[in-house]
């Protein structure tokens, strides 16, 4: 999801760049890379057609392979899938190790305050104080 997230705002700095770029040029009356941009144009086209042929190619291979291919993709997935479980747990695993806390043994607190805290969290709940809600 994050990397879905990070190309989607790739692609929106990169539509705002185009823009400004375009805002820039009809400002100074001036193209920016014409070369440049005539070679992309050229290959844009070029990979047009190829998608269009491709498309037309696709049509034409049977029922079983693109089925075949479904099920390859699909079992590829869920590899992966594992795959990232599996790293999750041997991150835990060498978080736990690694982390201090992993043995972790209560002490006595250094502090007077919560060491009284303490000793009135003991009392479970034993109202010591008088009607006017203070200690006596």
């Amino acid at each position: 999801m994050i990397i879905a997230a990070v190309i989607f705002f790739l692609s929106l700095l990169g539509i705002a760049g185009l823009f400004f770029v375009k805002h820039r040029e009809e400002k100074r009356q001036r193209v920016i890379a014409q070369d440049l941009r005539l070679r992309a144009d050229e290959r844009a086209l070029e990979f047009k057609t190829w998608l269009e042929n491709s498309r037309g190619e696709l049509k034409k291979l049977p029922p079983e392979l693109l089925r075949l291919s479904r099920i390859a993709i699909h079992e590829a997935a869920l590899g992966a899938a594992a795959s990232a479980r599996f790293l999750e747990r041997q991150a835990h695993r060498l978080a736990d190790m690694v982390s201090h806390k992993h043995h972790f043994e209560r002490r006595e607190p250094r502090s007077e305050f919560l060491k009284q805290m303490t000793e009135h969290k003991e009392g479970n709940g034993l109202d010591t104080t008088s009607e006017n809600g203070h200690n006596s």
